[in-house]
């Protein structure tokens, strides 16, 4: 199981392993400025987890016409909170279920 100071380290480092969950490294690619593969990769996962992911990136891009639309398709509302607290709630999340 990774741990979140693991993926924090890796997400400052701007470097990851291959290995690791493809929406783990989604966020990971965001992070580093890699929008386009992250959502390469969120797009490529009809799971609730990869709508949430996907819901993110259009939030971060700025379409949030088109995150509203993803939101609701992972079951979950527009955050209230910054893309940052956003981006450590689902790396979590996602960690747990890894």
């Amino acid at each position: 199981m990774i741990a979140f100071e693991e993926l924090l380290s890796w997400k400052e480092a701007g470097s990851f392993p291959d290995d690791i969950p493809p929406l783990l490294q989604a966020l990971l690619l965001e992070s580093a400025g890699d929008w386009d593969n992250a959502h390469r990769i969120a797009q490529s996962d009809e799971s609730l987890d990869g709508s949430w992911v996907h819901a993110y990136l259009h939030r971060v891009e700025g379409d949030l016409g088109n995150a509203s639309y993803w939101y609701r398709s992972a079951g979950k509302s527009m955050p209230d909170m910054s893309v940052e607290e956003e981006w450590e709630y689902i790396a979590m999340a996602l960690i747990e279920k890894s």
